[in-house]
């Protein structure tokens, strides 16, 4: 089979097309038959040499898929051949391939409502939503939650899962974004370049950065007593959290098929849409990673293998 591997940290390079074994699937695991693989940011940080030592490469990129069952692990129950699922990965197998090995934990059954490019487009940066809003964010209906960098893989998936939930939703982006970002239900959205968000957001119970930097450091203030700040990328200030009274977290996501399908039935049930931006052939692996490194995308980006 085909797979997109690095063999050293670098720039896009660095990626090569090669063929490699086809995987065995062990007794609690599904051979998947890969026809997408989405295109995350973790992708090329672990290229430019973050997240994993040497010792770990070569190594196949992707951290998550859809696709169909090819054949399953002897003591796997739920999933026959031919069945259509969508995972996250973790770091030690790859969705850049014609094939990967996934346990059947960190499956669940394609929504319905979606193709296999969209359906690729949802597990990691879904789950990352997820885990950050509700697992370590702890919103519940009724709050107030503001996301930054809601035009994203990840934002556009905070925005409507809080929504759906029943939280008030206010959402930072570029002022092109604006009113995509209306339409997937905030309840404001704020051009983060010509408008203050401390100037249009109310005390908040829960801040979820995805952008970091400035932006994580004034956030403090529109944070109530008591409220959260979570970050996916830097561990905000234990300092500042005091100060505030407030809580602060960074967290990485993992994979987890039960929250998975139920991300699954949210998007049949139509509360919430998937944004796929540009579509990449497996071998053009490098470009599609230049893109959502270098360039503005809204949604994400996803590579078609089959």
């Amino acid at each position: 089979m085909q797979a997109v591997r690095i063999h050293s940290f670098g720039g896009t390079e660095v990626l090569t097309l090669e063929d490699v074994p086809k995987p065995e699937p062990g007794d609690y695991e599904v051979l998947v038959r890969v026809q997408a693989a989405s295109v995350n940011p973790v992708d090329y940080k672990i290229r430019n040499g973050k997240y994993l030592p040497a010792d770990q490469l070569p190594l196949t990129l992707g951290r998550d898929m859809c696709g169909t069952v090819e054949k399953c692990g002897r003591a796997v129950t739920g999933y026959t051949e031919g069945d259509a699922v969508f995972a996250m990965l973790p770091t030690d197998r790859g969705g850049y391939a014609e094939y990967v090995v996934a346990n059947v934990a960190h499956c669940a059954p394609k929504p319905e409502r979606l193709d296999p490019i969209q359906a690729a487009a949802v597990p990691l940066a879904a789950l990352t939503a997820w885990q950050g809003l509700f697992d370590h964010g702890r919103l519940k209906g009724g709050q107030r939650v503001l996301v930054h960098g809601a035009a994203g893989g990840v934002g556009h998936f905070a925005v409507q899962f809080a929504k759906a939930y029943g939280a008030t939703v206010y959402a930072t982006c570029s002022e092109g974004d604006l009113e995509w970002v209306r339409s997937l239900g905030v309840d404001k959205a704020i051009d983060y370049k010509n408008q203050r968000f401390e100037d249009e957001v109310p005390e908040v119970d829960l801040v979820y950065d995805l952008v970091a930097g400035e932006t994580q450091d004034r956030s403090w203030s529109v944070l109530k007593q008591g409220g959260i700040l979570i970050s996916t990328l830097t561990e905000p200030s234990a300092d500042k959290a005091r100060e505030h009274g407030a809580e602060g977290t960074r967290y990485t996501a993992h994979p987890d098929g039960r929250q998975l399908a139920e991300i699954g039935r949210l998007i049949d049930a139509g509360q919430v849409r998937v944004q796929v931006d540009k579509v990449f052939a497996l071998e053009e692996a490098a470009e599609a990673e230049h893109v959502l490194e270098d360039e503005h995308v809204r949604g994400k980006v996803v590579l078609k293998v089959a």
